[in-house]
């Protein structure tokens, strides 16, 4: 299917170049349309112009059914297949490889709204605490001092664990306390840091980095490994996984623990305070208001759970 292939190719340059996705996403998109094109030759399809809406639809149904060597897909994996579909046939039709878009009214299937998990503070704190507490001295100690400094970044900034893994040293200025993070879709942003977060960076580049960065070959990055390298994003998943279990907060299921916790706890906690909400869209570098204001039911939906509890005509 050497037309197919090229098509596929010349979309997720498209994707790379001009949009500037994230290497994650490209290789969601590139699995995604890997299936599709097997779907399309299993039934002779060897160009993107002979393709019609009823095959997409087949497609898309078998995504969410599953087969012999596939388990079905869930709602939200199924929406960005359909996405990468639609998005290569539109890619198809603007660069002439196509003269119709089958997938034109294809309807997605709508993942379900769920609402991110976000800590109460009194257990930030407890997770913060715990964050570098094990082998604090000795040989441990550098490790420990990044550690701390690691979660206390990532609630003190909300950045997601690509962009505080991602930190240089020349993007982080700890006098005037902010940060620049580099978010998804090349959308930069500038950031402050709590003064918390300060401190323990501070210690952290003083008292530690330095005798890790001796046993590397040089590295920008903020964070680094025992080795000397710079932190991989399991790495400071590691890391949080480490002190979630030592402040006893929950380490499986939909409960658990992750980067992304911290991330909803940062925003959950702003808005609760008083943030406005486009104030932490461009804090969390959202491209759409709308994808922070579901941090709104959150706070919402913790204001219902005070007023049941509390007020004495609430359950009639």
């Amino acid at each position: 299917m050497p037309a197919l292939q090229h098509a596929v190719r010349g979309y997720l340059d498209h994707l790379a170049v001009e949009r500037g996705l994230a290497a994650n996403t490209l290789a969601s998109y590139r699995r995604d349309l890997g299936r599709y094109l097997d779907t399309l030759a299993s039934v002779g399809v060897t160009e993107l112009a002979s393709v019609d809406p009823g095959q997409v639809e087949v497609h898309l149904a078998r995504l969410r059914a599953g087969d012999d060597g596939h388990p079905p897909l869930a709602a939200s994996s199924a929406a960005r297949a359909a996405s990468a579909v639609r998005g290569l046939h539109r890619f198809a039709l603007r660069e002439g490889l196509a003269g119709v878009d089958p997938s034109r009214d294809l309807r997605p299937p709508a993942p379900p709204r769920r609402l991110p998990r976000a800590l109460p503070v009194n257990d930030v704190l407890k997770l913060l605490e715990a964050a570098g507490s094990v082998a604090a001295t000795g040989d441990g100690a550098p490790l420990a001092l990044r550690d701390r400094a690691l979660l206390e970044f990532l609630y003190g900034t909300g950045a997601r664990i690509s962009e505080a893994v991602g930190v240089a040293v020349d993007d982080l200025d700890t006098d005037t306390g902010a940060v620049l993070l580099r978010g998804k879709g090349g959308r930069n942003r500038l950031v402050p840091i709590g003064g918390y977060a300060v401190a323990a960076l501070r210690g952290y580049l003083v008292r530690a980095r330095p005798g890790l960065a001796a046993a590397g070959r040089g590295t920008p990055a903020v964070f680094l490994n025992a080795r000397g390298g710079p932190l991989s994003r399991q790495g400071a998943w590691a890391i949080l996984r480490g002190a979630a279990r030592r402040a006893g907060l929950p380490g499986v299921g939909a409960e658990a623990v992750s980067p992304h916790t911290l991330r909803h706890s940062y925003a959950t906690h702003l808005l609760d305070g008083g943030a406005d909400v486009r104030v932490v869209q461009e804090l969390l570098g959202h491209a759409s208001v709308t994808t922070t204001q579901v941090y709104t039911m959150v706070t919402v939906q913790r204001l219902r759970e005070v007023y049941a509890t509390a007020h004495p005509r609430a359950l009639g």
